[in-house]
């Protein structure tokens, strides 16, 4: 995928005189594609983070309710992870589209 991005980079930036000014659809969809897996991983990786950091904070005060909290941590993530699942669906439909 890195390899298209930067093949698509040239065709992108470059400055050309013809009437469609050059760019290609698969240019900005390769592009959209980084952008969106790019953001879409970034935010997953944020909420995962500061799910599992509240997650242990909550664990550290009341050590007895462990259980329950791991239990609605691991759903948590399923979900936050989904995101990023969903932002890989998106970058593929890009790529494999146009």
């Amino acid at each position: 995928m890195t390899n298209l991005l930067l093949s698509a980079l040239p065709v992108i930036l470059a400055a050309s005189t013809s009437a469609t000014s050059g760019l290609d659809a698969s240019a900005f969809a390769a592009l959209g594609a980084g952008i969106a897996i790019g953001l879409g991983s970034f935010g997953a990786a944020v909420g995962m983070g500061n799910a599992a950091g509240k997650a242990l904070e909550a664990s550290a005060r009341q050590p007895e309710l462990f259980g329950k909290i791991q239990t609605l941590l691991l759903t948590s993530i399923v979900f936050i992870e989904s995101v990023c699942i969903y932002a890989l669906v998106v970058a593929l439909l890009l790529i494999f589209t146009f």
